[in-house]
């Protein structure tokens, strides 16, 4: 890499540590906004991935203000055990990531503070709220539409990416044969004849090719392409190393395929692929207001999975092509919606002009900006080392 690319990823390191300061004490109770300006609230599955970046930033009044997150997630707790969407809102309920994302950011924090009955009560009613979400009453967890971070995209049944962070949680948490039992589950192949096998349960696997479905349910499936969900199944070890290794190289080869087309314009993949069209029996009429081709959740371009792909790469051991993604990011991390930020830490970019769409100096796109960049000076992957291995 050259001098010039480190000094610009060091003056964005600086730019993110900044973000995550302002962000740290908003309106609501004193607890971090989700975005500099946009988002005033503090949205729980926000702040659940931004631990990452303020695990490994040593920032102390980063981490207790993460603490003080966990801390009212916990009181806000529902009886039975769910995390709510917003944290100081205990009436927010209905999300399928709160709840395992809570429990990832406590096992991290645990690992970071050293605190290992950190919320101990909390946790236990949250494992067993997550147990009650498997329809099968086995170890995958079954989710309804728009009821993780894609608000505006549909996934039915087993989603890939709520199951990977359940997969990783039962790692940092101990709960290694449920792990095993769960990561046995994935690898099965989905169901694709009209009728199910007696006694055959579906899996995420998906024949003749090298990446995890986007979710499945019974006779159903869907084969397009989630990056958040395959990168942290390559993070977590579900992936084995040869599979990560072809994975990797399907992506790169479908980017550039996309890229020759015109549908992507930045070296860095979409959040999802292929992107779906009003042609396509999976679109919804919704979508055209919301989510077209190559934006929002339907192919747009995410810093903070992005963030994730580099953190895949150095854990698949391709360090030069993680060196080259994440300066690649830091180059759309400058782009700005307002254009007054030197630094614009967007929320999302058009795929096909990489225009910044959403909203600015995101909370966790400088987060997962800042383990992205430990990740590759470091070539190891905070946490999830220990849950790979």
């Amino acid at each position: 890499m050259q001098t010039a690319d480190w000094q610009e990823i060091e003056e964005a390191k600086q730019a993110a540590l900044e973000v995550l300061l302002h962000n740290a004490h908003g309106p609501y109770h004193g607890l971090p906004r989700t975005a500099g300006w946009g988002y005033p609230e503090p949205y729980t599955r926000d702040l659940m991935f931004s631990i990452l970046g303020i695990a490994v930033s040593d920032n102390q009044k980063l981490i207790n203000s993460i603490r003080k997150v966990l801390e009212i997630l916990a009181q806000n707790q529902t009886e039975h055990g769910h995390i709510p969407s917003l944290v100081h809102d205990k009436e927010n309920c209905g999300s399928s990531d709160t709840t395992p994302l809570f429990l990832l950011g406590v096992g991290i924090f645990r690992k970071v503070t050293g605190e290992q009955d950190f919320l101990v009560n909390a946790v236990r009613k949250a494992l067993t709220w997550m147990e009650y979400q498997s329809p099968s009453d086995r170890y995958l967890i079954a989710q309804q539409p728009t009821s993780d971070w894609r608000d505006e995209q549909w996934v039915t049944g087993y989603g890939l990416y709520v199951n990977t962070i359940v997969y990783s949680y039962l790692r940092l948490l101990g709960q290694h044969e449920r792990a095993e039992r769960m990561r046995q589950d994935m690898g099965r192949f989905t169901i694709t004849g009209a009728m199910i096998p007696h006694h055959v349960h579906e899996g995420l696997i998906i024949k003749h090719k090298p990446y995890y479905a986007f979710w499945s349910y019974k006779i159903y499936s869907s084969e397009r392409f989630d990056l958040l969900g395959n990168s942290l199944a390559i993070l977590s070890g579900i992936s084995s190393p040869s599979r990560a290794e072809k994975m990797i190289s399907w992506i790169e080869e479908e980017c550039s395929g996309m890229a020759t087309i015109g549908e992507l314009i930045v070296d860095l993949p979409p959040n999802f692929f292929p992107f779906i069209k009003p042609e396509d029996l999976d679109w919804l009429p919704r979508y055209k207001k919301y989510n077209m081709p190559g934006e929002y959740h339907n192919g747009g371009i995410w810093p903070f999975i992005c963030g994730f792909y580099v953190a895949a790469l150095v854990a698949a051991k391709k360090y030069k092509l993680a060196r080259e993604k994440l300066v690649a990011l830091t180059h759309i991390i400058k782009i700005s919606n307002s254009g007054s930020v030197e630094f614009g830490f967007n929320e999302w970019l058009k795929a096909q002009n990489g225009k910044a769409m959403g909203q600015d100096w995101q909370t966790w796109s400088a987060a997962l900006y800042l383990y992205a960049v430990k990740c590759v000076e470091e070539k190891r992957t905070p946490f999830f080392d220990e849950i790979r291995n």
